[in-house]
């Protein structure tokens, strides 16, 4: 019954963020948001402190991912057609986001150490890449992919 309340606190918090992002993208964060509480095993009162800064870590990364399709996306699929000089900008703007995102993720590891353990934190990151995983399936499996 506690691992129920926990899952629904969990559910709550890290919806509440995402509400206006649409029902599919919605409802994938909703699932992961439940997956992770429960690989992680987070305490309710670790809960109230992870969420907020794993949502702020997670909309960081996807605005880095959207200047990589503003700015990158196109152009490297017209790569043929560059200068020289229009290929260096385009690999030292691929650099730049690349060292934004590392520079990203470990804050968000030095943040969120503070708030679970060094345990969790592991199990964190391999809770993120089993989700991932398990989307991936599954959208094969509906695709009728495999």
């Amino acid at each position: 019954m506690n691992k129920r309340i926990l899952i629904l606190f969990a559910l709550l918090m890290g919806t509440a963020y995402l509400h206006a992002q649409g029902p599919a993208r919605d409802r994938i964060k909703t699932l992961k948001v439940a997956f992770i509480t429960e690989r992680v095993g987070l305490t309710s009162q670790e809960a109230q402190q992870f969420w907020p800064i794993y949502n702020a870590h997670e909309e960081t990364l996807e605005n880095i991912r959207r200047k990589e399709r503003r700015e990158l996306r196109s152009r490297i699929s017209l790569a043929q057609d560059l200068t020289d000089s229009e290929s260096s900008a385009l690999l030292d703007t691929l650099m730049a986001l690349q060292k934004e995102k590392h520079t990203t993720e470990q804050d968000f590891i030095s943040k969120i150490r503070t708030v679970i353990s060094a345990k969790k934190t592991l199990l964190l990151l391999r809770a993120e890449e089993d989700f991932k995983k398990r989307l991936l399936q599954q959208y094969r499996k509906h695709n009728g992919g495999d």
